[in-house]
């Protein structure tokens, strides 16, 4: 029998991200992020690997604060943003800025570049010029950089905390859009050489004040030659409608051209290495009476005009990224309970699913056009390096030996694919994740785990949402894909759209009803639990069915009206479920709160306070209405989380907690308060 995999096995697994390849194809570096020295939080170091497998895998980067990797510059310098301190100055241990650092191509010392006082995010660097951008948040009336600083220090000095809006929406995820407004910057290595240690740089602000919401999250790319930066900008002036357009921005004037002109949201722009063009995700806006859909989408700098590129691919692109010779895009979508990386050729428009094995992520593909370098994940492993054809249909990635997270399956546990059908003769496929000793003889308890989104699924390894911790506890868990999910086509949106407690609901429980008859899994031991749309799933299968023992919901959703004036950007939601104003019944109909009087089953509500998307609100309400109505209920509170349990022992509580409960209410052990609680 293979070692157990505890929450502390499971911790030490390293966790890799954010993978980059350098321009000469000779050095791949990606993030490994671990426990920090105490074990409160997760620290994130940047390694070296090689490319070929030859060489040993080296950690190149070594720091209390941790780094995030950024983007190559043309000679093979590294940028990276982390908050260490600067070694040539007296450390503020009050102050963490987020600082923009650079790692010389041929190793040594990095050094640091820039560290505005509101921190520095999505760096990125020109292929054929020694220009780099980066995001930067400022005061609004802030000049330069050094005035935000000034700022900034009369705010701490008058002890002053308070915060002042003039436009909506006035906070995301998990961040108040306030005192300072995100903007974006560019400059060229004095020297022209990335390495040069006298280089000091000049940035100069493109956008200057453009609001709290113009630019948040908004991905950048730089023109080859460095003259453009390309982003998205978001208007919420005629709210409800948001729109979302991209620009070209000068570097030298700062000189914007609009590059799309509305009837669709436009995002993530990546410029061809040829300059010609600028491929984007274009994504209609819905509403409730049609399901959005996104497409990737090609614009011609030359002409300006747009077309889709992938009319026939029914699954929606998410990220981006060019051939060298610009003769092709790769992206990764959602496809089938995994993630597969598929080719664009931008002749004939043609699609070849390279490899839709797993969950690959972060595309970098070779100099000389034949290799694909990528992270893949599967629901049994974490991410690991590998590589594959460029060209090839249908293949399978071969791992990269680097002595970072090599191995065997990182859980004793067995992963089946189920199908069920739904009442429309519909496939639900769904992942089953069973404890190696589930068998006729002794049936395995179910937990049926429902994932967020709701335009999401369960693809590849989870970091937050671990089933296999469930599975070494003796459970079995499915991970259904009910109306709503991605990767499936087109019409597996359009069945669930606005009708969140319908098509989707009678999936999960058509998905349920298949894997419970199996006689491996003991159809009078089922239990259910999800976060945020999964969350708000438990919450109205709590009101709809008592053939669950217990059910867990997590960040989740209650009440959709109240809800809509509280959660970060209520408006994006009429999209889908309608204005809460004119037709408040879509949202009363929608809401499992109405049938709070049914709900018998015993039930975990989790919550952090940080969270702005699904806010504590919800969960106060859903407490609040499950007491009143004589419901066995816990709650268990973060007050340092946000959407997400992002720290290393509040984790740990959060599945000591939702175990406990289960034992407690499916297995009919007796109630084990977690020992720090």
């Amino acid at each position: 029998m293979s070692e157990l995999f505890t929450f502390d096995r499971f911790l030490a697994l390293p966790r890799l991200s954010a993978l980059r390849l350098s321009p000469d194809g000779k050095r791949l570096v990606v993030a490994v992020g671990r426990p920090g020295p105490e074990g409160k939080d997760m620290k994130t170091a940047l390694w070296q690997v090689d490319p070929a497998g030859a060489a040993k895998a080296r950690r190149i980067t070594r720091s209390a604060a941790g780094e995030s990797v950024g983007c190559f510059l043309r000679d093979g310098s590294l940028l990276f943003t982390s908050t260490r301190p600067d070694p040539d100055t007296k450390a503020d241990p009050d102050k963490k800025i987020n600082a923009l650092w650079l790692l010389p191509a041929e190793g040594g010392e990095a050094r640091l570049l820039l560290a505005p006082d509101g921190g520095v995010d999505a760096v990125t660097a020109a292929l054929d010029a020694d220009t780099i951008a980066f995001g930067a948040s400022l005061h609004p009336e802030a000049k330069d950089l050094a005035d935000d600083a000034e700022r900034a220090k009369a705010r701490k000095e008058a002890g002053v905390g308070a915060l002042l809006f003039d436009e909506y929406p006035i906070r995301y995820w998990d961040e108040w859009l306030a005192p300072r407004h995100r903007r974006l910057f560019a400059t060229q290595l004095a020297g022209g050489r990335a390495a040069d240690p006298e280089a000091k740089l000049e940035p100069k602000d493109l956008t200057g004040n453009a609001g709290p919401v113009a630019l948040v999250e908004s991905g950048i790319d730089l023109s080859p030659d460095g003259r453009t930066l390309y982003t998205r900008w978001t208007d919420y002036s005629r709210s409800p409608m948001i729109t979302e357009e991209l620009l070209a921005i000068d570097v030298e004037t700062g000189e914007r051209r609009q590059l799309t002109h509305g009837g669709a949201w436009f995002a993530n722009p990546k410029a061809s290495p040829g300059g010609r063009y600028v491929a984007c995700l274009r994504g209609t806006y819905g509403s409730p009476d049609e399901a959005s859909d996104v497409t990737l989408w090609l614009i011609d700098l030359t002409t300006g005009e747009g077309r889709d590129l992938t009319p026939g691919l029914d699954l929606w692109p998410e990220t981006i990224v060019w051939a060298h010779d610009s003769t092709a895009i790769f992206v990764t979508a959602d496809h089938d309970g995994g993630v597969a990386a598929i080719r664009v050729d931008l002749a004939d428009g043609k699609t070849t699913v390279l490899v839709s094995d797993g969950a690959v992520t972060e595309l970098c593909p070779s100099p000389d056009g034949k290799t694909v370098y990528a992270l893949r994940s599967t629901v049994s492993t974490p991410p690991r390096i590998v590589r594959f054809d460029s060209h090839t249909a249908d293949q399978s990635a071969v791992e990269l030996p680097n002595g970072i997270a090599e191995g065997g399956i990182a859980a004793r546990s067995l992963v089946e694919r189920l199908t069920a059908k739904a009442a429309d003769g519909t496939t639900i496929h769904s992942w089953l994740v069973l404890p190696p000793e589930a068998s006729a003889e002794a049936p395995a308890p179910l937990v049926v785990w429902v994932h967020g989104g709701p335009l999401g699924s369960w693809a590849g390894w989870h970091w937050r949402w671990c089933a296999h911790l469930l599975t070494e506890r003796g459970y079995a868990v499915l991970m259904p894909d009910p109306a709503l999910s991605l990767g499936y086509g087109q019409r597996m949106i359009e069945r669930g759209w606005g009708n969140w407690g319908g098509t989707p609901y009678t999936d999960v429980m058509a998905a349920a009803d298949a894997a419970l008859a199996r006689p491996d899994l003991d159809s009078t031991r089922a239990s259910l639990m999800g976060g945020s749309f999964g969350g708000y799933m438990a919450n109205w299968a709590a009101g709809q069915t008592d053939r669950f023992r217990a059910i867990v919901t997590h960040a989740s959703l209650w009440d959709l009206r109240p809800f809509h004036g509280t959660t970060d950007s209520g408006v994006f939601w009429e999209r889908e479920i309608g204005d809460p104003y004119r037709q408040p019944e879509l949202y009363d109909s929608q809401s499992p709160a109405v049938n709070v009087a049914a709900i018998k089953t015993p039930m975990l509500v989790i919550h952090g306070e940080q969270d702005f998307r699904v806010p504590v609100s919800e969960a106060l309400k859903l407490w609040t209405d499950l007491h009143r109505h004589g419901v066995e209920a816990r709650f268990l509170y973060f007050p340092d989380e946000n959407h997400w349990i992002l720290k290393p022992q509040n984790a740990r509580i959060w599945y000591e907690t939702v175990l406990a409960f289960l034992d407690e209410h499916v297995l009919d052990k007796e109630w084990v308060r977690p020992a720090l609680l």
